[in-house]
């Protein structure tokens, strides 16, 4: 900047001030963006944050490959290993050669800390550095599924064995929600598989029965019939996947009220409303045809001259409401309790619970009933849940 650039300045700020201009003068000084402290508990965060994926994958020896290095940086030392009850995982730095000895270490009584010094680790390499460890036991809850090795250069101090702990109770944590995860996974197959066994054998015997009076009468119906017959049980057993489209669940709904209306008739009536946008909502599968199941079997059957179910799914901006509602004998909100738990009304517990343990607490079925007055069953799904999608070759 040449000399002259002050005094154009302050000509510039005079001139400014003669007017009543408001001059405010900002210094160009660097601002810290953030504390030493900060930085350090930035660093932790972002180091856990790379260790948290794999674990949550359960421990193996491809979960543990991916986060032994990002535990190592958090705890420092010489090295690092991961170990299950009967062989090394990973391990991140020197004095693997030592493993046995730590594996024999772990062998003992279980739960408990264990600090290893040079004694207990000998070695005739020169320069190995290993001069103790400690092994912290990984566990999912009452299981012991490993152990947290944390190999020093000294005698472990009170210090590194703390921060040992504090890591593999992370770890734990880690490994618990992914034991939680798988958890759900087998709840929610137990559920499919309950809901595969409960096609009504007596649903299965009334429509064979059906189509074979159509036989030597209408044999080209009854064709049709058993066509959709298999169609809905292939369904129905189907084994790819927990969700589907609401269109693949309105489809197979659509094959079992043709069945049904083969057997009762004039006397089923069907009445379907259903927004097109919403057909590609991702719903839980057989979340829908237990409901209209339901209303056949317990609304209509025992109703005298016509009865009517009604289908709806409307568009609520991110949400798609579904109802199954029919006009037929209806029931005490306590008998309707009652059968579900001794299982004379299909699912409607398990759909129940699927639904919320998917999209959450709010949206778990509503049941409005009373005597007389038909039985309405209705529910929300988001349009968008993050996991939720549909396996490939089953969403058409």
């Amino acid at each position: 900047m040449s000399s002259a650039a002050p005094v154009v300045a302050g000509l510039v700020v005079a001139a400014a001030v003669a007017l009543g201009v408001a001059v405010v003068l900002r210094s160009r000084k660097r601002r810290v963006i953030a504390t030493p402290t900060q930085r350090a508990t930035y660093q932790v965060l972002h180091v856990a944050s790379l260790a948290a994926p794999p674990l949550r994958s359960g421990l193996t020896e491809a979960t543990a490959t991916k986060a032994v290095r990002p535990l190592h940086q958090l705890l420092g030392g010489p090295a690092l290993g991961l170990v299950a009850p009967d062989r090394v995982l990973a391990w991140e730095g020197p004095g693997e050669h030592h493993a046995p000895a730590v594996l024999e270490a772990l062998s003992g009584p279980t739960g408990r800390v264990i600090a290893l010094h040079a004694d207990d680790l000998p070695c005739d390499l020169l320069e190995c550095p290993v001069r103790g460890a400690v092994v912290v036991p990984l566990s999912t809850g009452e299981e012991m599924v490993g152990a947290l090795v944390a190999v020093v250069d000294s005698d472990p101090v009170p210090g590194l064995v703390r921060a040992a702990v504090e890591t593999a109770e992370w770890v734990s944590a880690q490994l618990a929600f992914a034991e939680l995860d798988a958890s759900r996974e087998r709840l929610a197959e137990a559920q499919l598989r309950a809901l595969r066994a409960q096609i009504s054998p007596h649903f299965i015997y009334n429509a064979l029965s059906a189509i074979s009076a159509l036989v030597r009468t209408d044999p080209d119906r009854a064709r049709e019939l058993i066509e959709e017959f298999a169609e809905f049980v292939r369904y129905s057993v189907r084994t790819h996947g927990e969700f589907t489209t609401l269109a693949e669940e309105l489809r197979s709904i659509d094959r079992y009220l043709l069945i049904e209306r083969a057997r009762f008739g004039d006397r089923l009536q069907v009445r379907l409303q259903v927004a097109p946008e919403v057909l590609p909502v991702i719903v839980p599968y057989l979340c829908l045809q237990p409901l209209v199941e339901n209303a056949v079997r317990h609304g209509l059957a025992g109703k005298p001259g016509t009865g009517t179910i009604s289908i709806i799914a409307t568009d609520a901006g991110a949400e798609c409401l579904i109802s199954v509602e029919d006009d037929g004998v209806g029931m005490e909100p306590d008998q309707l309790k009652r059968g579900d738990t001794q299982g004379t009304h299909v699912g409607l517990t398990n759909v129940d619970d699927r639904l919320r343990s998917v999209f959450g607490p709010a949206c778990g079925l509503v049941v409005e009933t009373a005597p007389g007055a038909g039985t309405k069953v209705s529910m929300r799904v988001p349009k968008f849940q993050p996991g939720v999608r549909v396996v490939s070759g089953w969403a058409s």
